[in-house]
C-alpha cells in the first residue's frame, strides 16, 4: 500500500499510526441545547430536538454573507462580528422602547449595528460577545439588524450564506450560528448509498452534500442533487418492495378460463367497436386475472376514451367464472352514474347487478346484503357503504375503485378483506386524471399502469375559450343560446352550492335562480348538487339526459361519469378556482355527440391554467402542463400510503434524477430483494428511518 499522491510504500507501522476517524452516529442523537426558552420551544415545534435533526433541517435558500469592508448600502446581507461596545439610549417617539445600539468589528472594519425595540441586549451582548447580524446596510457606517444570534465563530465570511425554514421564536439567523456551532457533527453522519452507486452516479457523499447545503460557499454545487437522488432512492425502493410483497406474499382467484359470455358481449352486444387502446388494455388485464396473484393495476385515460368498457370487462371476467365484482366509487352521484352507465352496456343475458350506497332504502339495502352474502348478487357498484362490516360477499374476486386517489389505505384494505379468507381479489384502479411518468413512478409506483390514450372515432372536437368581461360574458350567453335554439343543451358549472361571502363565488343555487329568470328564461333549466335529497338529484339528471331540460346548473359533481351526447356547451364560473386536470374533465362532459362542442372558462385571461386549456385538447399534455404549474403534492393529492412530497427532490426538475433512482433501486431489489447484503445494509437502515420499520418486512418467497 502507498501513501497518497507518491510512488513510497508504507510499511505496517505507518498503517498503525495513521489517524482514523469512522463516523460515531450516536452523537447525533444528543439533545440540541436551545437558548433562550423561546427558541428551545420553536426549535421543538420546528422538530428539532437532537442534533442530527438539526443538520438535516436543510436551508430553503441563501443570501450574502459580507465582511463589514464589503458592506454595500441598501444591501442586506449577514455579517460575522464581535461587540465592542452597546448603550442603549431612549427614543422620543412615545410608547417606543430604548434603541440599542453596538460598536461591532470584524478583521477588515468597525461599524454600528442597530437593535430597535429590545433593550435588554444591552445586558445580554456584552463586550467580547461573538454575534451573526442580518440585516441592511445604510451606509455611514450603519447597521440595522433585523436578526441576530451568539455565534463562535471568530472569522468573518464572505459569499453565499444559508436561509433556513423558521417560525415565530427562532430565526434563520439563530439556526444557522446553531448550524455552525455544531457542525463538527456533520462527521458522524452515515453515509448509507453503496460506493459503487455513488460513483456509478457522481454522487457526493452524505456528509459533504450536507456540509455544502449548510455551507454553500465551502462545497460543491450538486449537493442538492446528492440528497435528492438518495431520497428518491428510498422511495423507490419502498413502493417497489411494496409492488413485491403483494405479488409475492398474497393469493387471488384465477380467472384464465377461456371467455364465454365476455366473449358473446364484445362480438354481440357492445354498442360500438373497441378502439386499438381499449383492446390491449382488456387482454393485459385478462392476462392479469389469469394468475394466482391478485392484479394491482391503474388503468387511466384520456376524457371520454372508455375506461368503463374496460372496467366492465374485467367485472364480467369474474361473473363468467361464477365469482362477484364490485365498483366503488367516492361520491354517491358518481356511482349511480356509474350503475346507469354499465346497466346500459351489460351484455344481454341476465347479470345480476344492484347499486349500494348510504342513502338506499333500508329495505333495499336489507335485500342487496342478502344477495351478496348468498352469491346470487354478482355484481355490485356503491360508495364506502360497499365496506361497511354488515356486507359480507360470497366470492369477491374482482374490485374496480373509481378515482382511487379520493380513497385512503384503510378503505381499500377493508374491501380487501371482502374476498374469501385467504385470498384477495383482484383490483384495477381507476382515474380519470392522465398521470404524468413522473408521478406514476412516485405516487403509483407499486401499481403496473395501462394508458387509454385513443379516444373513440366520432368524438367531435371542442373549441375552448377564456371569457372575461362584461361584454364577452353578454356574448357567451348569447352563443349559448343558438346552440339551445338549434335544439342542444349545455352545462354550466359553479364552484359552491350556496353563497359564501369569503370566496366571492357564484354560487349553483344563486346562479340556478338568476340564469332561470335572465338568460336562458325561454328554456328549461334545472338544478343539481351534492347535497340535494337522492330523488331529486336522480329527477334532475334523468330529465337532462333525456332532454326536457335545456340547461343544468351543477357543482362539480358532474365532472365524470355523465354522458349526454346531445350537450355541446361547457361554461364554467370561476374556472381559476380549478386544477387543470379537474377543467379537462368538466370540459369532457361535452363534445360526445355528432355536433362540435364548446368550453367557455369564465376567468382572467393570464391565467396559465385556463391559456392551457385553451391551446391544448391533450389531457396527458395537461397533466405535465399541471405537474409544471402545481408540483407534484398537490396534483396526486393525499394517495395515504404513496403521497411523495419529497423535502430535497422537486419534480418534474428531478425526473432524469427519479429515473436514475428507479432503474437503481430495480436492480438492487432483484438481487437482494431483503437488502441483506453488506453493501446494503445501511440502505436498509436509511430506509427504516424515512419510512418506519413496514418498509422492510421480509418479502415473501
Amino acid at each position: 500500500m502507498r501513501a497518497f499522491a507518491s510512488t513510497d510504500d508504507l510499511a505496517a507501522s505507518n498503517l498503525a499510526e495513521a489517524p482514523v476517524r469512522y463516523p460515531r452516529p450516536s452523537r447525533l442523537a444528543e439533545p440540541l441545547e436551545v437558548a433562550p426558552k423561546v427558541a428551545a420551544e420553536a426549535a421543538e415545534a420546528l422538530g428539532l430536538h437532537t442534533v442530527g435533526d438539526l443538520l438535516h433541517h436543510l436551508p430553503r435558500d441563501t443570501g450574502e454573507s459580507r465582511t463589514i469592508a464589503a458592506l454595500v448600502a441598501g444591501e442586506t446581507a449577514t455579517v460575522l462580528v464581535e461587540v465592542r461596545s452597546i448603550t442603549s439610549r431612549p427614543v422620543r417617539r412615545r410608547g417606543m422602547k430604548p434603541l440599542v445600539e453596538a460598536t461591532v468589528a470584524d478583521a477588515t472594519g468597525v461599524t454600528k449595528a442597530t437593535f430597535f425595540n429590545q433593550p435588554w441586549l444591552e445586558r445580554k451582548y456584552r463586550p467580547g460577545t461573538r454575534l451573526m447580524l442580518q440585516g441592511s446596510y445604510q451606509g455611514r457606517n450603519r447597521f440595522r439588524v433585523s436578526h441576530h444570534a451568539m455565534t463562535t465563530e471568530v472569522a468573518a465570511v464572505e459569499g453565499a450564506v444559508a436561509q433556513y425554514p423558521a417560525t415565530k421564536g427562532i430565526t434563520s439567523t439563530q439556526i444557522l450560528s446553531l448550524v455552525r456551532e455544531h457542525r463538527g457533527a456533520l462527521a458522524d453522519v452515515v453515509e448509507p448509498l453503496p460506493a459503487r452507486l455513488r460513483t456509478e452516479e457522481d454522487l457526493a457523499d452524505r456528509p459533504a452534500a450536507l456540509a455544502a447545503m449548510h455551507f454553500p460557499d465551502e462545497g460543491a454545487p450538486d449537493a442538492r442533487r446528492r440528497l435528492a437522488f438518495e431520497e428518491l432512492l428510498l422511495h423507490q425502493l419502498t413502493v417497489l418492495r411494496r409492488k413485491a410483497r403483494r405479488a409475492g406474499g398474497m393469493a387471488a382467484e384465477s380467472l384464465g378460463e377461456p371467455p364465454t359470455l365476455t366473449e358473446r358481449w364484445l362480438a354481440e352486444s357492445l354498442p360500438f367497436t373497441l378502439t386499438g387502446d381499449q383492446e390491449r388494455a382488456i387482454d393485459t388485464i385478462a392476462g392479469d386475472l389469469a394468475r394466482d396473484r391478485p392484479m394491482q393495476r391503474l388503468l387511466m385515460g384520456e376524457v371520454g376514451s372508455g375506461k368503463t368498457v374496460v372496467a366492465l370487462h374485467a367485472m364480467l371476467r369474474a361473473v363468467e367464472h361464477g365469482r362477484q365484482a364490485a365498483l366503488m366509487a367516492p361520491t354517491e352521484t358518481l356511482a349511480e352514474q356509474h350503475f346507469a352507465t354499465l346497466a346500459a352496456l351489460m351484455p344481454g343475458e341476465l347479470v345480476a347487478s344492484a347499486l349500494l350506497t348510504g342513502s338506499t332504502p333500508a329495505a333495499r339495502r336489507n335485500d342487496v346484503l342478502a344477495k351478496l352474502a348468498s352469491g346470487e348478487l354478482q355484481l355490485v357498484v356503491g360508495t364506502h357503504a360497499l365496506i361497511e362490516e354488515a356486507v359480507e360477499f360470497d366470492r369477491l374476486a374482482v374490485v374496480v375503485v373509481d378515482e382511487q386517489h379520493r380513497f385512503g389505505v384503510r378503505q381499500r384494505v377493508a374491501l380487501d378483506a371482502k374476498a374469501p379468507p385467504g385470498l384477495a381479489p383482484h383490483v384495477l384502479h381507476m382515474t380519470a386524471t392522465p398521470i404524468p411518468r413522473t408521478l406514476a413512478l412516485t405516487a403509483f409506483g407499486d401499481l403496473d399502469v395501462t394508458a387509454l390514450r385513443e379516444l373513440p372515432s366520432g368524438r367531435q372536437p371542442i373549441v375552448t375559450h377564456v371569457v372575461s368581461g362584461e361584454r364577452e360574458r353578454a356574448r357567451a350567453y348569447e352563443r349559448i343560446r343558438e346552440e339551445l335554439h338549434a335544439g342542444r343543451q349545455a352545462f354550466v358549472v359553479c364552484p359552491l352550492v350556496a353563497e359564501s361571502e369569503a370566496l366571492q363565488a357564484r354560487a349553483a343555487t344563486a346562479e340556478y335562480e338568476r340564469l332561470a329568470k335572465t338568460e336562458f328564461v325561454d328554456f328549461d333549466v334545472v338544478l343539481l348538487h351534492g347535497q340535494m335529497r337522492p330523488r331529486s338529484k336522480q329527477a334532475a339528471m334523468a330529465a337532462f339526459a333525456a332532454g326536457g331540460a335545456d340547461v343544468l346548473v351543477a357543482t362539480s359533481v358532474i365532472e365524470v361519469g355523465i354522458d349526454v351526447p346531445n350537450a355541446t356547451v361547457m361554461l364554467v364560473e370561476d374556472a381559476d378556482r380549478y386544477g387543470i386536470s379537474q377543467l379537462h374533465q368538466l370540459r369532457g362532459r361535452v363534445g360526445r355527440g355528432e355536433h362540435p362542442s364548446l368550453c367557455l372558462l369564465f376567468g382572467p385571461k393570464e391565467s396559465p391554467r385556463l391559456r392551457a386549456l385553451a391551446a391544448h385538447d391533450d389531457g396527458f399534455r395537461l397533466a405535465e402542463i399541471d405537474l409544471e404549474l402545481r408540483g407534484e403534492g398537490e396534483i396526486i393529492g393525499t394517495r395515504q400510503h404513496g403521497a411523495t412530497q419529497f423535502r430535497v427532490a422537486r419534480l418534474p426538475e428531478d425526473a432524469a434524477l427519479l429515473r436514475a433512482a428507479h432503474d437503481h433501486a430495480e436492480r438492487i431489489l432483484r438481487t437482494d430483494p431483503e437488502l441483506g447484503a453488506p453493501e446494503h445494509v445501511l440502505v436498509a437502515t436509511a430506509l427504516q428511518a424515512a419510512y418506519g420499520a413496514e418498509a422492510l418486512e421480509p418479502i415473501p418467497a
